[in-house]
């Protein structure tokens, strides 16, 4: 009998897009996993920028779009809740964190009623990356997301030195490296947009993000997982690319890289950190697919393809790419009691098939669909 054929690269990412445009809701959300208790029912700014980024690089437009306008809808009904955030801060006295925008919503675009570890900066550093990178890509006018994206610059402009959760929901009381990044990434594609009548805030903000890293986010030379730290993050990996706010070629973008390789990757899977005990610590390929994305950046494609076919090794019977795996775990003796409270790892994760979607159309595997006339 012969043994069935594994789906080529190029297949699962063609897979992967059908998935995505399957699964979005209605109202422009991309949902952060279908199935998984915790994530059901709530799409995340930061995920859903990556899944739009993702399916805007493969081609499909309207999909993209539809996931900012659900963006837009929901910073502008917030505008006064901004304004007062705004103001706040710059009177000193700054709102609580229970006052500040959420990092998730409910596909009507409403606060959810679970608890959750709300309060994160950098998904809304990661719409304002991603919608103008949709435009640039396709040649749209910013103007239907226009007001949402300088009410989003001023909230982070006002906001951006405050400790929060960071990517993982995590370790409240630190400002981490990769927030910093996705919030300077946004500011300096809007900035590079002309979105804002006065940019000059947000150039400011771009630079003393740059400098504070510089000199507290840092250690051994790479970009550190928060101000202080001595260890590194796999989502430092999306700060140099395809973010930008270090360049693959700088010093600081090539020693991240390499920290992220010597540090947090095992057979081409990528850990998120050293510490990592969710669901025992496994590897992620979105991880995999994001240090692909700067490897590729970096001109060492061969590397980036090495990891991107780690990735389509994780994939179930059925194609779906999970949120991690548990080949090499960091932690094994923690992985039954996250099972005990939410059930097996997400299966599918949408910003897995995204971040995979992204590698494949970056090393010319997945061509673009073409815009229908």
């Amino acid at each position: 009998m012969s043994m069935p054929v594994a789906p080529s690269p190029a297949d699962l990412a063609t897979r992967g897009v059908a998935l995505i445009s399957q699964l979005q809701d209605e109202s422009g959300a991309y949902p952060a996993s279908p199935t998984f208790s915790a994530y059901q029912g709530y799409c995340w700014f930061r995920d859903g920028a990556f899944i739009a980024d993702g399916m805007s690089a493969a081609g499909e437009v309207d999909s993209a779009s539809a996931f900012f306008d659900w963006c837009a809808r929901i910073l502008e009904k917030r505008e006064e809740q901004i304004a007062r955030i705004v103001e706040a801060a710059g009177e000193g006295t700054p709102v609580s964190d229970a006052e500040m925008l959420p990092t998730r919503f409910t596909f009507a675009g409403e606060e959810g009623n679970d608890a959750w570890w709300d309060f994160q900066l950098d998904g809304y550093g990661t719409w304002l990356w991603a919608v103008v990178a949709h435009a640039e890509r396709h040649n749209l006018s910013l103007e239907p997301w226009k007001r949402a994206m300088e009410l989003t610059s001023a909230y982070l402009i006002a906001s951006w030195r405050r400790p929060c959760f960071d990517w993982w929901e995590e370790s409240i009381s630190e400002v981490h490296g990769s927030t910093l990044g996705c919030i300077a990434g946004g500011l300096i594609a809007v900035v590079e947009a002309g979105v804002l009548i006065d940019d000059e805030p947000a150039i400011q903000a771009v630079s003393d993000i740059r400098e504070l890293l510089l000199d507290r986010g840092l250690t051994d030379g790479h970009l550190a997982k928060w101000l202080g730290s001595k260890e590194v993050d796999g989502s430092l990996s999306s700060v140099i690319y395809p973010l930008g706010v270090f360049p693959a070629s700088s010093e600081v973008g090539k020693a991240t890289i390499s920290a992220i390789e010597s540090q947090l990757t095992f057979g081409n899977g990528v850990h998120r950190y050293l510490d990592d005990t969710f669901f025992g610590g496994g590897q992620w390929p979105l991880l995999s697919c994001m240090l692909g994305l700067a490897h590729s950046s970096a001109g060492n494609k061969e590397r980036a393809r090495e990891l991107l076919e780690w990735a389509a090794s994780t994939v179930t019977a059925n194609g779906d790419m999970p949120e991690q795996v548990t080949e090499h775990l960091l932690d094994p003796s923690m992985t039954q009691e996250w099972i005990d409270r939410w059930g097996t790892a997400a299966t599918p994760l949408l910003w897995s098939h995204a971040m995979f979607i992204r590698l494949a159309v970056e090393l010319g595997i997945l061509n673009p669909a073409k815009e229908s006339k």
